[in-house]
């Protein structure tokens, strides 16, 4: 078993499913290998020095572009969705509704902010969003090998592909699916395009991608990342898949949550701010 599975923010419900998995993905090499992932707390950290890093809506919710006023409404609208979406007593279709509506009404009031395009570099420079440690090494090795990086995200993603960006990671081997900002002609925020994606539709928007998929048919084995149950689906839109891996962040409410996510996921990790994890794994995967 890779060394890094002894971490002790490491738990796993079957080690030995797991080193199967992880044998036959070895076999098969990095060829056959594709990484899906959330973004906001599984790429990003959840907390630094024990304060609470910023989701990619966070980023703009907290920024200069949005008034004292919208400020309120949106941290008004945490305050009553969020401790819903992390009720482990509540079913996902309970949640499901609330969540669109959530979404919904956010997307409205930034809609309202007249953002401008031009600004959401500065605004994600001044902001205190911060990949997890050993970043560099994870975009990197997987663009080394010409591994693809699948993102699928309910946050933003014009400012979460700023993040990427300016961490100097955004390589030709990433690809994006979120919710992108719609810009009028004169760089002025004036909707959201497409369906809106939100925690709980993943497996929508990975089943609407699946010509997205049909280019990555020869990559059997993923590698899945996320955060919330709600990610478990992202590879839903994957042909032919022969082995799936599934890596949860549980960044929050631990106790509680702990047995659901053992019940989900193969590996997960607890309050654990690093991709020590993930980049052992793929360098066990690939061979290196």
């Amino acid at each position: 078993m890779i060394p890094v599975l002894s971490k002790s923010s490491v738990s796993m419900r079957d080690p030995k499913r797991v080193e199967q998995i992880l044998t036959s993905m070895r076999n098969a090499g990095p060829s056959t290998l594709q990484v899906i992932s959330d973004f906001d707390m599984t790429l990003t950290m959840f907390a630094y020095n024990g304060k609470r890093c910023p989701t990619s809506h966070n980023i703009l919710d907290n920024s200069k572009l949005i008034s004292e006023d919208c400020k309120a409404k949106l941290k008004n609208l945490l305050d009553t969705y969020y401790p819903i979406e992390i009720d482990s007593t509540r079913s996902v279709e309970e949640k499901l509704p609330l969540m669109v509506e959530w979404w919904t009404k956010a997307h409205e009031l930034l809609v309202q902010q007249k953002i401008i395009k031009d600004h959401l570099a500065l605004v994600v420079r001044e902001s205190e969003a911060m990949l997890r440690d050993g970043y560099q090494q994870f975009f990197d090795h997987l663009h080394q090998l010409s591994v693809p990086l699948l993102i699928f995200s309910a946050g933003i993603g014009d400012v979460l592909e700023e993040v990427i960006r300016q961490a100097g990671v955004f390589h030709p081997n990433v690809k994006v699916f979120s919710n992108y900002m719609d810009f009028d002609e004169s760089g002025v925020l004036q909707a959201f395009k497409g369906e809106l994606i939100h925690i709980y539709n993943k497996r929508e928007g990975a089943l609407l991608n699946t010509e997205h998929f049909k280019d990555l048919q020869s990559r059997c084995n993923v590698l899945l990342l996320g955060d919330s149950l709600g990610d478990l689906n992202m590879a839903d839109g994957v042909m032919d898949l022969q082995n799936i891996l599934k890596i949860g962040y549980l960044n929050d409410k631990v106790d509680e949550r702990r047995q659901s996510y053992l019940n989900s996921y193969d590996i997960i990790l607890e309050k654990d701010e690093t991709m020590d994890v993930p980049n052992e794994i793929l360098r066990y995967i690939t061979g290196q």
